[in-house]
């Protein structure tokens, strides 16, 4: 139910305060200078609040208490930390689509952790070497954690009306490029990695599987069906659970591995006793240290991703069963790999016209 109070100040000049008291809802306030105004306002707020329309908790909540509410459920909590960092003491009304298109900028004009060139084996010309950029894909990583905390905000608490990120306009992003091991680097990564073990036997899930290198490294025994030789990945990126083939040289590899586990860790890969906070085994200086053996200049860890994906194009597997494989919920992502299989394409023709005789 509203009130209005009539208040007049030393001056002589006259006000008018709104009080909106509803039974399960918090009392809403307001100031006018005219009485039709204070009226209009407070059968609107009524009306909004019994239609479940009205949102000034964005007043009495601030963006730290949703990302704090949220970050249980997010699937991108180091992201969701960096703008509880930048927003965390503002309310949520004033977390608004100019201040967020101002934070993206910002991200995009910051150096990076990684080198804009790569390296040239001169140490005085590598010492001066120029930090890259954060780009356009990595920009549009931090507004998606941002926006799918909002719509949280919007759809389950009830704080917010509307998601500012909805008018924030998202970064330009590459194509993507489409880096893979040749028939002859191939051969002389694999030996260089050999003499390590655990490098060897990750490279070689990830070469045979597709699988990222998180869901390599962050492997448990309980994901193993040695009969079935399959893999099931629960903690992927796009909170999917998938299957993924478990053969060759790897499954025998691991097979030999589990003959020797450890009984109080079930990990694959467990961290060195040194790094006892680490989630899974660093292999970070000898993966590098394979690529200079090999000879292999321009490739990440990623690029496994992309060999596995490019030689299942070239071998004539459909694009459909190739995003299955790799947990692409979009045929977008996996459509930069339809290039490699236009020979397929054109034996299928020659299959199809030797058919039908012409």
């Amino acid at each position: 139910m509203a009130t209005i109070e009539k208040r007049t100040n030393a001056k002589g000049d006259v006000s008018y305060r709104v009080k909106i008291r509803i039974k399960g809802y918090a009392p809403e306030t307001e100031t006018f200078d005219r009485r039709t105004d204070a009226k209009t306002w407070a059968a609107k707020i009524e009306s909004d609040i019994k239609a479940g329309k009205h949102f000034g908790q964005s007043k009495r909540h601030t963006f730290g208490d949703l990302a704090d509410t949220y970050m249980p459920k997010s699937k991108d909590p180091k992201r969701l930390e960096y703008w509880k960092g930048v927003f965390g003491k503002d309310m949520l009304d004033r977390v608004t689509a100019d201040r967020i298109a101002d934070v993206r900028d910002k991200l995009l004009s910051e150096d990076t952790v990684r080198f804009a060139t790569p390296e040239t084996g001169n140490p005085v010309k590598d010492a001066k070497r120029k930090r890259a950029k954060r780009t356009g894909a990595s920009a549009n990583r931090y507004l998606a954690a941002l926006s799918v905390c909002l719509s949280y905000g919007v759809k389950e608490k009830r704080w917010l009306e509307k998601n500012p990120c909805d008018t924030v306009t998202k970064c330009g992003e590459d194509k993507g490029r489409v880096r893979y091991l040749t028939d002859d680097e191939r051969p002389r990564l694999l030996d260089a990695c050999r003499p390590h073990a655990d490098l060897y036997l990750a490279v070689l899930l990830a070469l045979t599987t597709g699988a990222r290198q998180a869901e390599v490294m962050t492997l448990r025994w309980k994901q193993i069906d040695f009969k079935r030789q399959v893999i099931t990945l629960t903690e992927t990126k796009n909170g999917e659970t998938r299957s993924i083939p478990l053969v060759g040289e790897a499954f025998r590899l691991l097979t030999e591995r589990a003959k020797v586990r450890s009984l109080t860790d079930d990990r694959i890969f467990p961290p060195t006793g040194r790094a006892k906070k680490a989630h899974c085994l660093d292999l970070r200086q000898p993966w590098e240290k394979a690529l200079a053996t090999a000879g292999i200049t321009d490739f990440h860890w990623h690029d496994l991703r992309h060999t596995a994906a490019s030689y299942m194009a070239m071998s004539g597997v459909s694009l459909v069963e190739i995003s299955k494989m790799l947990g692409h919920r979009t045929m977008q992502m996996v459509s930069r790999y339809s290039h490699l299989s236009d020979g397929h394409i054109v034996q299928t023709g020659e299959k199809l016209a030797a058919r039908l005789g012409v």
